[in-house]
């Protein structure tokens, strides 16, 4: 059984103020007497009816109010009639557009390009050329392979040497840097042009679109062509290895240009 202050615990938890037992309980405390007397009726309030006369009694208006309500039907809307040798007006809400219609468009930002690079020697050339899956060449990669049968085509040694990482593009996933195609452009010039202060070559091939755009600022129009860049000399435009690869009647092309481009390289004996 609960005592008394359980009991007072367990009502005042379930915020129960006032109570009154069907049965005597035991171990409880005595009933308040005033608890359990009747609860006096309510009674409902009177209304006067006067009031309710009153409101619907006609108003009658004041004096003022009156020649106020005159004055206003009196008064008539004012038609502007435009003068000679003015415009009219335009509502707000065309001046709104057109002022809004004026002004310049804010410049949608440039999304920064995406390419991979990877720079090269062999021999007298440097070779700037496109990771077309972005990772580092690997000895039994078939691009790679195409590129080992170009250079001793070339008469250039088949085994080159890897110069540094990769360029990637872009530099940071977040940040607020520019990274557009003009920041690209820069990077990958000056990374380049570091190399060659370092080391001349006697022609840099750029190999795939992302090195011709980059590094000479031209497009696949110029594939098989010799450039002159400021900065970086003279520089062979050529396809991607992906793109020789699944298009080989470029190949022929590239071996014709080749022909003519031989003599830049090769030691003169």
């Amino acid at each position: 059984m609960l005592t008394e202050p359980r009991r007072r615990a367990y009502l005042s938890a379930m915020q129960v103020v006032h109570w009154l037992p069907r049965a005597e309980l035991p171990f409880a405390a005595p009933s308040r007497p005033e608890l359990l007397l009747p609860v006096a009726p309510l009674q409902a309030p009177e209304f006067d009816a006067a009031p309710v006369a009153q409101a619907h009694a006609p108003v009658m208006p004041v004096a003022g109010q009156v020649r106020q309500v005159e004055a206003r039907q009196a008064e008539r809307p004012k038609i502007e009639i435009p003068r000679p040798g003015t415009a009219p007006k335009a509502p707000a809400s065309t001046v709104d557009v057109e002022a809004q219609a004026s002004r310049p468009a804010r410049p949608v930002p440039t999304p920064p390009p995406r390419f991979a690079l990877q720079l090269l020697r062999a021999g007298r050339c440097l070779l700037l050329v496109e990771l077309a899956t972005g990772q580092p060449f690997q000895s039994r990669d078939p691009s790679y392979l195409l590129l080992k049968d170009m250079l001793r085509a070339a008469g250039l040694p088949d085994a080159p040497q890897i110069i540094g990482e990769p360029v990637r593009w872009p530099l940071f996933l977040r940040g607020n840097m520019d990274q557009g195609p003009e920041a690209a452009r820069d990077f990958v010039q000056g990374f380049v042009q570091a190399r060659l202060e370092e080391s001349p070559c006697a022609c840099l091939w750029l190999v795939g679109l992302p090195a011709v755009r980059f590094a000479a600022d031209a497009d696949d129009q110029v594939y098989g062509q010799v450039l002159a860049v400021q900065g970086l000399g003279d520089v062979w435009a050529l396809p991607g290895l992906e793109s020789l690869m699944d298009e080989p009647q470029r190949k022929a092309h590239v071996w014709k240009a080749m022909r003519q481009l031989m003599a830049r390289w090769k030691p003169v004996e």
